[in-house]
């Protein structure tokens, strides 16, 4: 049953994420200075994953640009495999870049690194922190992961009209903060 309402509610949100993308104007500048100002706060030499987009995802590039100016360690997620949590390989604004699962490009090369910070692409969120992505369940397996190890903040990124209903279920993984082009949602997980 779950399943179906996630099926439903990813269908819904790939709706709203697509008009969004389509009518964007400058709303991919007004979420990089939000999410900007937001992480600038978080520490400094940071290993921060940004993501690379595919199809109508809010484009994160810019603010990973912006990080690594800065001095951030930046790095993208790699699926190695089905059912295993992603891993997550260094990248910089000149790096080689292939083609991933996904039609995700992937850095060719570089160092494996664990982030500290998740920025994290979605097909749909809610205002409890939930988000709804394509279905894998590999940001959730991930974050699992890296927060039984050590504390790491995990921040939705997506236009604002993607919020609606996100059915939850116990393996669902909370954000730390939702971004969008209206501001930052911060939630206690």
């Amino acid at each position: 049953m779950i399943a179906a309402q996630k099926a439903n509610a990813r269908t819904a949100g790939f709706v709203r994420r697509k008009a969004a993308h389509d009518a964007r104007g400058d709303c991919v500048n007004r979420a990089t200075d939000h999410l900007l100002s937001y992480l600038v706060d978080k520490g400094d030499g940071l290993v921060i994953s940004g993501y690379m987009p595919i199809r109508t995802e809010i484009d994160a590039v810019p603010v990973m640009e912006a990080l690594h100016g800065l001095g951030h360690r930046i790095c993208v997620p790699v699926i190695v495999g089905p059912d295993l949590p992603l891993s997550f390989r260094e990248w910089t604004p000149i790096c080689e870049m292939v083609r991933g699962p996904f039609g995700a490009k992937v850095p060719a090369g570089g160092d494996w690194l664990a982030p500290e910070v998740l920025i994290v692409p979605l097909v749909s969120f809610d205002m409890q922190g939930y988000r709804l992505g394509y279905g894998g369940g590999y940001y959730d397996r991930s974050l699992e992961l890296l927060r039984n190890k050590k504390p790491t903040l995990a921040v939705g990124y997506a236009y604002s009209e993607q919020a609606g209903a996100v059915p939850v279920e116990i393996t669902d993984q909370r954000l730390n903060a939702m971004v969008t082009e209206r501001g930052v949602s911060e939630f206690i997980v």
